[in-house]
């Protein structure tokens, strides 16, 4: 009887942790998937009714293409000063502060 309790005492363990390895967390994975997804969705949308090759290459440079970066302090100046011409003194210096601020 002792080593039948023994041994039930071994392999008890061993049956249940199984039952603890199915409640895992989501793959990380899923959500990287989901953007790909609503891409994908976005850029099927926009081709329309084209077909054959020119979809093929219409999704391809659609699904490759990256949100545009900020623009650099420098080529704000560069947009902000160009915009500025004409204007002189105060109205210059507050137009120049209102354009180099937004983003």
């Amino acid at each position: 009887m002792k080593k039948a309790l023994a041994a039930w005492l071994l392999v008890s363990p061993l049956l249940a942790s199984p039952v603890f390895a199915q409640t895992a967390a989501p793959a990380p994975a899923a959500k990287a998937a989901n953007s790909q997804q609503s891409k994908m969705g976005a850029c099927n949308a926009q081709a329309g009714s084209k077909k054959g090759d020119e979809r093929k290459a219409f999704m391809k440079e659609c699904l490759s293409n990256k949100p545009a970066a900020k623009p650099t302090q420098q080529e704000k100046m560069k947009t902000c000063n160009a915009q500025a011409s004409g204007k002189k003194g105060e109205e210059r210096k507050a137009f120049m502060k209102s354009c180099l601020s937004n983003k």
